[in-house]
């Protein structure tokens, strides 16, 4: 037997019932592809609002380092067994050492250094600089990043994506917050003469980071020089010279 094609628009028959009514009606919705649509497009965004870290599912979810369980994020300690200091961390009033070539420190508190963290979404770090000190253009693959200043002067900014990859940057003064959208390459430059601080806040348990220059230069194994080379329109000895730097 041949089946009939089905019209572009058709009909679902649900049965509605009335309280307080010992019968039911039949009533007709009409399902048409614009309607089919919209609601696609709706669970698309519920689906969305989702995409990242779920919320927990119960009232706390310390993570367990020595548990061998393959999860996204970390498995649960046994509740009876939380401490207070599964929830407490103690130092982000400590000065972080820039002596380094970058002059900036950033110290983080992710669900490395607080356990209670697991699942809940958040981290902080507190980011010391020193005179005209950098953090240099990284990335948090999972997180937006709210950043407030503390102390001094500090030149902020992003990079939008391809193809416009616009830069947009703002200098900031003591009280000022700024936000760098998940993803997005952006950096931070201490432009004045005394030392600055910043604390930001980002929107994971593990907000991850990838900074730009260790992950093209010092990659391991390396990406090959003459691939730089052609990337970066320069000659293969600088690339060479570059990554020599990143070594280890």
């Amino acid at each position: 037997m041949l089946h009939q094609p089905r019209p572009s628009s058709f009909y679902l028959q649900q049965t509605v019932h009335i309280p307080g009514s010992s019968t039911s009606s039949d009533t007709t919705s009409e399902m048409t592809p614009r309607n089919v649509f919209f609601s696609l497009v709706t669970l698309a965004l519920c689906n969305l609002a989702f995409a990242f870290e779920p919320s927990p599912l119960q009232d706390l979810c310390v993570a367990d380092s020595t548990s061998s369980a393959r999860v996204n994020g970390l498995a649960c300690k046994n509740p009876m067994n939380v401490q207070a200091d599964d929830f407490f961390f103690s130092g982000l009033n400590i000065m972080g050492n820039t002596s380094n070539p970058v002059g900036s420190k950033v110290t983080p508190v992710t669900v490395a250094q607080l356990p209670g963290l697991n699942t809940l979404g958040i981290s902080i770090v507190r980011i010391d600089y020193a005179p005209w000190g950098i953090n240099p253009p990284h990335t948090h693959p999972r997180a937006t990043e709210i950043f407030t200043v503390l102390e001094g002067s500090v030149q902020v900014g992003f990079v939008t994506s391809n193809p416009e990859n616009r830069l947009i940057s703002k200098v900031l003064q003591k009280g000022d917050v700024f936000v760098f959208p998940v993803g997005l390459v952006h950096f931070e430059r201490n432009v004045g003469h005394e030392n600055a601080v910043a604390i930001a806040a980002l929107s994971s348990q593990n907000p991850g980071v990838m900074a730009i220059a260790n992950a093209v230069f010092g990659s391991n194994p390396p990406i090959a020089a003459d691939l730089l080379a052609k990337a970066f329109q320069v000659q293969t000895s600088l690339v060479d010279q570059i990554q020599s730097k990143f070594e280890g």
